[in-house]
């Protein structure tokens, strides 16, 4: 859609589902950093592609030694490798274009998600969220693992005495365990973490140390943290049914020597008192998001391309409902869906595109109802309801109207138009153009599968294929011997014997009326072989008996269809 003809007063929001996307039973998606490419995981351990410009599956990444279902998929900074995560506790990393599989590893938990290492174009990292451990840093090519802190007690600087006990705990008496989500900030030299006292960690994972905690009011679990792709703006997703967006006050780069600063300033201060300090300085809350009618749990919350709108699912069982919300808080629009439960969601990195992935494994695409402004062309365009007579004007059809006689425009037309610089892209200010980016893949094309030949089409060719032996479209018989027509049956109970045969086929083939006009042709065929078989030098003064019965069951048989079409 051309932005020039797009009405500046309508919200840059989804609105109505575009189309949906199939392919086995799809679990999770997420888009590429120019949103050209939508990965989606699936039940069986596959990953799959989509060019999301066509709609065609680019490429199918699939692991043998995988079978159990995708939890999470994640791209790299230019679109190189792909990470997925599946229930069978392992980490695949793959080469996009080759589509070979570059390494695996095997957790002691199951992942429920799995980030690369933003800030590189070539991540050999990743961070992991276990199902029933604290998030783990993972090095893909050696395969190690470090356990970070989330909460003071793991790192040693709480306050001495006894720890608090954990709200959850295994029913075997295992030790307990505290449901975290953890993400990197843009650069990725800061992790945050969210537990489930209501606290936001950020941690310094290169050193596995708390640099500050944020407190966030109520003490309810954070069950997702995400940040905008600008960095700017930090989103929490907790268990007492309210998002809250933080304004980052950390600068997007060095933000290790900016935390390094604030302790020295706070160098008076000791143990948590410091780290809250710290982290007033990190973050600020800067709006909250809730339904305070109906009170529902929100699922995979995240923000738009431009960080302008959140957007939230609904956590309700049968119900495909998406809320946006702007960012002063203003609830703009709700989408409904069809009566099928939302597993996961995503925004569209440049355009105002959602994709959703239903539980029923089928991924519905949710883009604007565009209404065109065709007076953005000019600006006395007039759109009209109905037909109006136009009286044209006396000089209109002149070779220089006198309406056009303007004063020259102060354009220089001397000047040089630079047709080569590209400017760079707002929303891609940060990338590195030496990089090759992947925007694309070739799709292969899928060869059609051949359909089966029905057994009509077998009995046709009875009917119509040994026409060069007898001559005639209705004798097997006579095709057989190549003599004559099988004086016991007439051309329509040829039909009707051919018919029968047909119907041990998967479908029967329609018996078509035939005209007089059809029967003398045929009956000219039959005449002209067996007037050739007549030996060289006699005259055929009379009609051999053959011919002269299959005549008359032509005259009857032509007869009979003159009385039916009277």
């Amino acid at each position: 859609m051309n932005a020039p003809i797009i009405d500046p007063l309508q919200g840059d929001f989804p609105e109505v589902i575009e189309e949906y996307l199939e392919h086995g039973l799809m679990k999770c998606v997420a888009f590429n950093r120019r949103g050209t490419l939508l990965a989606a995981g699936c039940s069986d351990g596959t990953c799959v592609i989509w060019d999301f410009e066509t709609r065609g599956i680019s490429k199918e990444l699939k692991d043998k030694d995988c079978v159990a279902a995708v939890t999470s998929v994640c791209w790299s900074k230019y679109g190189h490798r792909i990470l997925v995560s599946a229930a069978d506790k392992s980490l695949t990393l793959w080469d996009v274009v080759k589509g070979e599989k570059i390494s695996r590893s095997t957790l002691q938990q199951t992942p429920l998600q799995a980030r690369l290492h933003p800030g590189s174009t070539i991540p050999s990292i990743c961070l992991v969220c276990p199902l029933s451990s604290a998030p783990m840093i993972v090095d893909l090519n050696s395969g190690n693992t470090t356990m970070l802190p989330v909460s003071l007690s793991d790192t040693g600087t709480g306050p001495p005495g006894p720890s608090p006990p954990s709200r959850n705990k295994f029913s075997d008496g295992s030790p307990a365990f505290t449901p975290t989500t953890a993400c990197f900030n843009k650069y990725g030299d800061l992790v945050y973490a969210g537990n489930s006292k209501g606290e936001v960690l950020i941690i310094d994972y290169e050193k596995n140390q708390v640099r500050g905690i944020v407190p966030i009011s109520g003490g309810a679990v954070i069950k997702n943290i995400v940040f905008s792709r600008d960095g700017q703006y930090l989103l929490t997703n907790s268990n007492d049914r309210t998002i809250r967006i933080y304004e980052n006050l950390l600068p997007l780069k060095n933000g290790l020597k900016a935390l390094d600063e604030s302790n020295e300033m706070n160098g008076e201060l000791d143990g948590i008192e410091k780290l809250r300090a710290v982290g007033s300085k990190c973050l600020a809350l800067f709006r909250e998001f809730q339904d305070s009618i109906t009170r529902v749990h929100w699922k995979v919350p995240c923000f738009s391309g431009d960080g302008e709108w959140v957007v939230g699912g609904s956590a309700s069982k049968g119900e495909h409902k998406i809320y946006i919300w702007d960012r002063a808080g203003r609830l703009v629009k709700i989408l409904e869906g069809p009566k099928e439960a939302l597993i996961d969601l995503s925004w569209h990195p440049v355009h105002p595109i959602v994709v959703s992935v239903s539980l029923t494994g089928l991924v519905y695409i949710w883009a604007k109802d565009y209404t065109e402004n065709w007076s953005a062309f000019a600006p006395d365009f007039k759109e009209l309801e109905e037909n109006e007579e136009y009286v044209e004007r006396e000089d209109e059809f002149d070779l220089v109207p006198e309406t056009e006689k303007v004063k020259e425009s102060d354009v220089n037309e001397d000047d040089e138009v630079d047709i080569v610089m590209v400017e760079k892209d707002s929303a891609f200010s940060d990338s590195d153009m030496s990089q090759e980016e992947i925007c694309f893949l070739p799709v292969d094309p899928c060869p059609d599968v051949p359909e089966q030949q029905d057994k009509c089409v077998g009995s046709s060719s009875k009917l119509g294929g040994d026409s060069n032996h007898s001559g005639s479209p209705f004798s097997e018989e006579a095709g057989q011997n190549g003599l004559a027509l099988n004086h016991a049956s007439s051309p329509i109970e040829a039909m009707d014997n051919s018919a029968a045969e047909d119907t041990g086929g998967t479908r029967m083939k329609r018996k078509r009326r035939l005209s007089e006009k059809v029967l003398e042709l045929q009956a000219e065929k039959v005449k002209k072989p067996l007037q050739k078989k007549q030996p060289p030098g006699k005259s055929s003064k009379s009609k051999t008996k053959s011919e002269v019965e299959v005549d008359t069951s032509t005259s009857l048989f032509a007869d009979d269809v003159n009385h039916d079409d009277d």
